[in-house]
């Protein structure tokens, strides 16, 4: 039977580019989907993040930076996408944050349903010792020692080349709802679809929240590359 792509047969979206990658509106370059942010005009003529790259009409791309989508709002970069006047919010590259944490914390909480999460410094050393995990998470406002032993657990397991990406983009409160646990310090994603979902939402927060809009990595692989961000994700 012949493979049928349903996002091409069922796109809603009135954008340009129908190919593999998006070009950023304020810097020119192309990037796939994953590193970008998507936006739309609002029924107010207002623009509006659409972080899951769902909504309907025609869509404008900017590189998945805090900065890049400051610079978009400063030099009118939106209205040229759009070809006509729009509303922009003056806090839109905060707003942008607050909804891609919020979508982050969504997809753990997918992957935790799933039983694609565990939790607790021994049982994400168990973890990393079978092998079948995606990544490792810790809370950006805890402490250190315990990261640091699991880091090295990482490397014994994996080595330099394999090691898995560190998440530290969130507060352990926010780990706790998301988790729907107390106290989460230490958490690993365990192999699965879920798993991956959530790690490139993650990827991508990582990415927005980065000091060099510039800088094409993804998540740290050292303590300390994300800090912790005092948005509320509700």
């Amino acid at each position: 039977m012949e493979a049928v792509d349903l996002a091409a047969a069922e796109d809603p979206f009135d954008d340009a580019e129908k190919g593999p990658e998006r070009t950023c509106v304020v810097t020119r370059r192309k990037a796939a989907p994953d590193e970008m942010i998507r936006f739309v005009v609002g029924p107010e003529g207002e623009v509006v993040p659409d972080v899951r790259q769902k909504l309907p009409g025609r869509g404008v791309w900017v590189t998945a930076s805090a900065a890049r989508v400051s610079e978009a709002v400063r030099k009118q970069a939106f209205a040229r996408g759009f070809k006509k006047k729009v509303v922009v919010s003056p806090t839109l590259a905060d707003e942008v944050e607050a909804l891609l944490t919020r979508d982050c914390l969504q997809f753990l909480a997918i992957a935790n349903k799933a039983g694609q999460v565990i939790a607790g410094f021994g049982k994400v050393e168990e973890a990393i010792a079978g092998g079948a995990i995606e990544g490792v998470i810790h809370a950006c406002d805890g402490g250190g020692d315990g990261a640091r032993k699991l880091a090295q657990c990482l490397r014994r397991r994996f080595g330099d080349e394999n090691v898995r990406p560190l998440i530290e983009l969130f507060r352990s409160d926010q780990l706790d709802l998301a988790l729907g646990r107390s106290n989460v310090v230490h958490a690993a994603l365990l192999t699965g679809s879920a798993s991956v979902a959530a790690l490139v939402r993650c990827r991508r927060l990582a990415l927005y929240r980065a000091q060099s809009p510039d800088s094409r990595q993804t998540l740290g692989e050292e303590r300390g590359q994300e800090g912790c961000d005092e948005t509320e994700a509700d």
